[in-house]
């Protein structure tokens, strides 16, 4: 039983540790992407490059809702607005969750 214990503590710190590098390699990918789109458009501040990219990352999940046949009713906020404000949360989380891991 210990055994048992022991390696499902074991288990569940490694997949700790796989989320934690899996939300690390985002966000070193999403800073790569700020940095290259900055380069091209002259400017462009990080946090309007985050919100376009939140904003289309939000629009790839609809779609992907929508292409699974299993889905029968989605209903959801879809103004300008309400656009923006899903990216405001999702930027300020990452945002704390990455000052929490630093």
């Amino acid at each position: 039983m210990v055994k048992k214990a022991e390696a499902e503590a074991e288990s569940k710190a490694l997949q700790g540790q796989g989320i934690a590098n899996q939300r690390k390699a985002i966000i070193e990918g999403l800073q790569a992407s700020i940095e290259q789109f900055q380069k091209v458009v002259e400017g462009a501040s990080a946090k309007e490059v985050m919100q376009l990219v939140m904003v289309t990352q939000y629009f790839d999940t609809l779609k992907s809702i929508g292409e699974n046949d299993k889905t029968n009713t989605l209903f959801l906020s879809h103004s300008p607005a309400a656009v923006k404000e899903v990216s405001d949360q999702i930027l300020q989380s990452m945002l704390v969750a990455e000052r929490a891991n630093g």
